[in-house]
């Protein structure tokens, strides 16, 4: 079983501080931000950054859905870590200044992929699918905070 990781990221015209707060309030703002493979979401502890406890299903592919139940933290400043409890997944959020008024978003999820054939089909082409669902969040950020930004 090999690790398997994912990432992409976007630049953002806005700054960092802001979409880092956009990001880490999981209680208002994240829900709005899900593409279509999110479903069934809930915040259960918190809901703003460090100590939420928050739950989704993720539809990677049309057989394979991931119930997840993150638990989030804030290691450093403009990171946020989202740890499955039901898995070994982790997906980073790393935000960081990009020039006046845009900053840099990327995201990394890692998992521990299955072992054998399916492995290696997982670790082909799961990467690849997870980055454009990844892609589609960070257009909705983008989308959110650019909005916010030009009022």
């Amino acid at each position: 079983m090999a690790q398997v990781e994912s990432t992409t990221q976007r630049t953002i015209a806005a700054d960092a501080a802001t979409v880092f707060d956009t990001l880490a309030d999981y209680e208002n703002t994240r829900s709005k931000l899900l593409p279509e493979q999110f479903s069934e979401y809930e915040v259960r502890e918190g809901g703003d950054g460090e100590g939420t406890l928050v739950h989704w299903k993720l539809q990677a592919t049309s057989k394979r859905i991931r119930d997840c139940l993150l638990e989030v933290t804030e290691p450093t400043d403009g990171q946020l870590i989202e740890k499955d409890r039901n898995s070994s997944m982790v997906t980073t959020w790393t935000v960081t200044p990009a020039g006046e008024g845009s900053c840099q978003a990327v995201v990394t999820t890692v998992w521990t992929g299955a072992g054998g054939i399916g492995g290696f089909f997982e670790k082909t082409f799961a990467p690849k699918g997870l980055a454009r669902i990844y892609d589609l969040m960070l257009d909705n950020l983008a989308t959110e905070v650019e909005k916010e930004a030009k009022r």
